[in-house]
């Protein structure tokens, strides 16, 4: 009887104490953050916000969006590689961060080791455009023959130096010969909002941002920077197609965490992610925010971030984009 006794009590402890140990570990238990290297408002924010409201009901818990601007996208990148790895701190990346080594002499992080890759999320053009109080030009060789005509008189907005848009810019200043002024803001979303007030003749935005202006004729579009139109603005031309040849530049924005993540953690949000990225609402908010649906396994991300790494080194180089 007391062996029979023992073995019961013994029982329901290991039992207890495997339900304990199972509350503890069980992700998530508490809000997951995901960090935005930028502004509010902008391109990558608002993507963010659609994940994070779809992620939270996918995980049965939270998910909160923190901006964290400045240098760039390294200030909010830098929290991220710092935190915990325990999936409860995330980092919403653009393009902009396999831009940044060729940027900034020093990184206070790995671009690549200091991260572990969950998934890439979606890509986007860019689009060219000007304000129509501003600018008299119809066309991308109108553009350029104005800049080339008033060297220095007309500027490009951007959401920072080193940033995407700045290396849009960048690239085309150098391919086209037009010579643009670079107006560096701390997010995309000043840099627009400067650009439909005037204080600014152009920019390269993302479509997300761009749209509504659009729509309303504050902005007019010139072209987009990909090798093939945008689904969202059909009837606007690519640089390539509008004269400047070979120009072929697209965004994509991707999850990282810390590096060390659990296995486990990063399967399930990965899985999670290509769940409801599959979602036609999902889908149909992404579109119509600018951008397309791009998903990615871990690994195809990693190698993602080092081929694009190479990519954007070589343009820097070459069109002798520096920091201002």
């Amino acid at each position: 009887m007391r062996t029979t006794l023992r073995r019961c009590l013994l029982g329901a402890l290991l039992a207890l104490t495997t339900l304990a140990a199972g509350a503890q570990t069980a992700y998530p238990n508490r809000p997951v953050k995901i960090i935005v290297p930028f502004g509010p408002g902008g391109f990558t924010d608002v993507v963010a916000r659609i994940l994070g409201q779809k992620l939270g009901a996918a995980l049965g818990g939270s998910v909160v969006i923190e901006n964290k601007p400045g240098a760039g996208s390294t200030i909010g990148s830098d929290l991220v590689a710092k935190a915990a790895p325990d999936g409860y701190t995330l980092l919403m990346i653009s393009s902009t961060h396999t831009i940044s080594p060729s940027i900034y002499k020093t990184l206070p992080y790995d671009p690549i080791k200091s991260f572990t890759p969950i998934s890439k999320l979606v890509d986007s053009a860019y689009v060219l455009v000007v304000n129509p109080s501003k600018v008299s030009a119809t066309s991308v060789k109108d553009f350029i023959a104005q800049a080339k005509a008033k060297p220095d008189t007309l500027h490009y907005a951007s959401s920072g130096n080193g940033s995407t848009q700045h290396l849009m810019g960048g690239l085309f200043v150098s391919m086209a010969g037009a010579q643009l002024k670079h107006i560096p803001y701390r997010s995309s979303n000043l840099a627009m909002t400067d650009l439909v007030g005037g204080t600014v003749e152009s920019s390269f935005a993302g479509i997300t941002n761009a749209l509504p202006h659009l729509a309303s004729g504050k902005l007019r579009a010139l072209a987009v920077t990909t090798a093939t139109r945008a689904p969202q603005l059909p009837d606007v031309p690519t640089l390539h197609e509008a004269g400047v040849s070979g120009y072929d530049a697209s965004n994509w924005l991707a999850l990282l965490g810390p590096a060390g993540m659990p296995k486990d953690i990063v399967s399930r949000l990965n899985t999670e992610i290509a769940k409801l990225m599959a979602q036609p609402d999902t889908q149909r908010a992404l579109f119509d925010a600018g951008v397309q649906v791009g998903v990615s396994t871990p690994e195809e991300l990693s190698n993602l971030m080092q081929v694009e790494m190479g990519k954007w080194a070589r343009i820097v180089k070459d069109a002798g984009i520096e920091m201002q």
